[in-house]
């Protein structure tokens, strides 16, 4: 399948300029990115050809190389990263073993951060708005980025010609190769800037603590992602910045308690409410719910709660359930009449065969309600 023409690609002319290949880039690879696009997997190979595109146009000699050769077939012993002299082919092959380097790839997109934010238990649950401070790279606002004083211009290097790298011509019998350094000069930027920006002595970028909002969606968990598109570092000489990944850190809760969307607590009843059966009042992140606890209930049992649990990320509507487990709570201090009372059942559950066989709740029952 032949690939389509850089220019096509990235929708402008041949005679664009460097600014306006990079205009275009920019609009295109946050409007196919991936990460924008997860339902549909067709633009990540669209994201790939815009990039690959960018990469060669925004280079000066890459440029030239394909303005001169185009997309010729490699085997023909020539064209666009062909075999041959004076443009890249078996003088790429030489770098990989003699140490060659310093071919320009364009302005390099900013780096990514990271930040994390610890969050209540109920933020998980309803999500929220917050504010963060982040330090980070910016552009500078004075120079625009160039890294010269307003005003001034910013030069070709002479040495490079702004290609950012200076060749090296050796005549071998395999024929003429060509090695490439990085241009000492210039360090790769291909330009001179003879009046450097007072803000950001000609770097073109300043560090800033900028406050940024974060917006939590519900149903986050510990280790879950959120992505700012464009809040990472600045990109060098106008590329595109970086992302910024906020890690989510959900705290402990006191009650509740965890497993993907579900939670489960566990909630103290009496020994006469295990036997003879009563209705709880349970908390939930929703509010108050009741619970009917039958007559006979073991400690340890388990009611469920559908629909009380987590959100689902991403679908407001879904929840996960809420498992209330039940425990026997002993009572620790008795007063006399009630500890009379016990041995007053314990004699009673003794003493009558017909009630021994009888289950224990059975007659626990009929001797609270004297049957």
């Amino acid at each position: 399948m032949s690939k389509r023409d850089y220019y096509e690609v990235l929708g402008v002319s041949q005679s664009a300029s460097q600014d306006d290949i990079k205009k275009a880039y920019r609009g295109l690879a946050r409007k196919l990115h991936p990460d924008v696009n997860k339902d549909d997997p067709g633009t990540e190979d669209k994201f790939k050809e815009v990039s690959e595109a960018y990469e060669v146009l925004s280079d000066t000699e890459r440029r030239a190389q394909y303005d001169r050769f185009g997309h010729q077939d490699p085997s023909q012993g020539a064209g666009f990263g062909g075999f041959q002299g004076d443009f890249g082919g078996i003088n790429d092959i030489f770098d990989m073993f003699f140490g060659g380097g310093g071919r320009t790839r364009g302005p390099q997109r900013g780096a990514d951060l990271e930040y994390t934010l610890g969050i209540e238990f109920k933020d998980a649950a309803f999500g929220l708005s917050r504010e963060i401070e982040i330090p980070r790279t910016e552009t500078c606002d004075v120079c625009g980025g160039s890294g010269a004083k307003p005003g001034t211009k910013v030069d070709t290097c002479a040495t490079c010609r702004g290609s950012g790298v200076q060749e090296f011509v050796t005549n071998t019998p395999l024929g003429r190769m060509v090695n490439r350094r990085t241009c000492p000069t210039c360090q790769g930027a291909g330009k001179r800037i003879a009046t450097p920006c007072a803000a950001c002595r000609g770097a073109g970028t300043v560090r800033k603590r900028r406050k940024i909002e974060v917006k939590v969606p519900p149903g986050v968990d510990t280790g879950t992602r959120l992505r700012i598109s464009g809040a990472g570092e600045a990109g060098a000489s106008g590329a595109p910045p970086g992302d910024l990944y906020i890690v989510i850190r959900v705290n402990k809760h006191d009650f509740f308690d965890r497993e993907g969307n579900d939670i489960y607590c566990e909630v103290p009843i009496t020994f006469v409410q295990a036997a003879l059966g009563d209705e709880i009042t349970v908390p939930t992140l929703y509010g108050r719910e009741t619970v009917r606890v039958p007559e006979g209930t073991q400690t340890g049992t388990v009611f469920h709660l559908r629909g009380k649990g987590m959100p689902r990320l991403g679908n407001g509507v879904a929840r996960g359930d809420q498992h209330v487990r039940v425990v026997l709570q002993t009572p620790s201090r008795l007063t006399e009449r009630q500890r009379e009372l016990f041995r007053e059942l314990s004699r009673e559950f003794g003493e009558d065969s017909h009630e021994q066989s009888r289950s224990l709740f059975d007659r626990m029952k009929s001797a609270f309600l004297g049957d």
